[in-house]
């Protein structure tokens, strides 16, 4: 008590109070490994990316040089799709025969957004062909109504200077349906396979469009056209069907008739030029052929008749007529199939989202047709 009366009367303060503790927030969770992993694969996918394009880029540059033809690389091609060699039938013969598989839509357009079309995948597989000497002849397997009259053209033109250049026969097998365009490629062959129930012939053209003048009037749109030319319109849906002048009618028709000539001077001569070369064993066309040349579909039976075709069977039948105008006892049948590597799946990244479009599958494919262009195609 002494002491505390003494510290008082002395003016001692007195002591200060010391700060409430202070309290820290709970420390966030440890984060997990997760983001670590995919930072790491994200990493090895672009150094697999960079490999691959460094590896493409040292492959072009040795292939510019006319030597550099070996079996690991195949075609010579500076571009195009990359193939490789994938065996269907092993006999184990050191003769091959290439399958080459036509199927759906003849087009010049990409269907996968690899960025090459029907045309160069098969350009490519008739080069590797080609440059291949174990490849004895090769084996047109066509499923096909038909397609784009360019595409079909190019196909065909290739298939006849493949056959030119190599001396390599091609068989052609048609399946359910080798129809108009599919036709059009078949007949560049050397011997074409069809079977009894094949679906083939429809030999013409078609030009596909729209008239809808009648719509735009329902619901009060009308159209406001400024042309440089009295037909710089032609084929525009926008117009009421009396205002087409017959010219312009006329002026189409005739592409229309040109086009068709062109198919039957291909069927004409590409017939001509395979029954000269397989004399009495193949068939050449009737005098009549032109009569079934009208648009119609015939059947694999009476096509052998009229000679549009050489053999009725199947596939096998046609592997056998391979090796026999081949003048070889067996062979393996091998397929170019298209190769996809980490490349290609990284640059679909890059695509339009086009590519990536979900669609409905329906069991059927139904051609897309363009307003304006011509088509080889049989629509049932």
């Amino acid at each position: 008590m002494d002491n505390l009366n003494f510290s008082a009367a002395a003016g001692d303060t007195p002591p200060p109070l010391s700060p409430p503790p202070i309290i820290a927030p709970p420390l966030p969770p440890r984060k997990g490994w997760g983001w670590m992993i995919a930072a790491i694969v994200l990493m090895v996918f672009l150094a697999f990316s960079l490999l691959g394009n460094l590896t493409q880029f040292f492959v072009n540059a040795l292939s510019f040089s006319p030597a550099f033809h070996t079996e690991a690389f195949g075609s010579a091609r500076e571009f195009g799709p990359k193939l490789e060699e994938c065996i269907l039938e092993n006999n184990k013969s050191a003769n091959k025969i290439a399958v080459i598989t036509v199927d759906g839509i003849i087009t010049s357009h990409s269907l996968d957004g690899s960025g090459y079309n029907m045309v160069d995948v098969i350009a490519g597989q008739l080069d590797r062909a080609r440059n291949d000497k174990h490849v004895k002849a090769v084996l047109l397997k066509v499923d096909s109504p038909g397609g784009e009259v360019l595409a079909s053209d190019d196909i065909y033109k290739k298939i006849r200077a493949f056959q030119t250049d190599s001396k390599k026969p091609v068989i052609c097998s048609m399946g359910s349906l080798a129809a108009s365009g599919g036709y059009y490629i078949s007949s560049a062959s050397r011997w074409i396979v069809a079977n009894e129930l094949t679906i083939t012939g429809s030999i013409g053209v078609i030009m596909h469009g729209w008239n809808y003048r009648g719509l735009m009037d329902k619901v009060g749109v009308a159209p406001m056209t400024f042309k440089s030319g009295k037909f710089k319109d032609m084929l525009s849906g926008e117009r009421e069907p009396s205002e087409i002048p017959p010219e312009e009618r006329a002026m189409v028709q005739s592409l229309i008739d040109e086009t068709y000539g062109k198919f039957k001077d291909v069927v004409a001569d590409g017939r001509s030029a395979a029954h000269e070369q397989n004399k009495k064993e193949g068939k050449a066309l009737v005098e009549t052929w032109a009569d079934l040349a009208d648009g119609r579909v015939i059947s694999g039976k009476e096509a052998l008749a009229n000679g549009f075709v050489d053999e009725l069977g199947d596939f096998d039948d046609a592997v056998d007529r391979a090796e026999k105008l081949a003048h070889i006892s067996d062979s393996n049948l091998v397929e170019y199939r298209e190769r996809y590597d980490l490349s290609n799946f990284l640059s679909l990244f890059g695509q339009s989202g086009k590519a990536h479009d979900i669609k409905l599958d329906l069991g059927i494919e139904a051609p897309q047709l363009r307003a304006g262009f011509l088509y080889f195609l049989y629509q049932p």
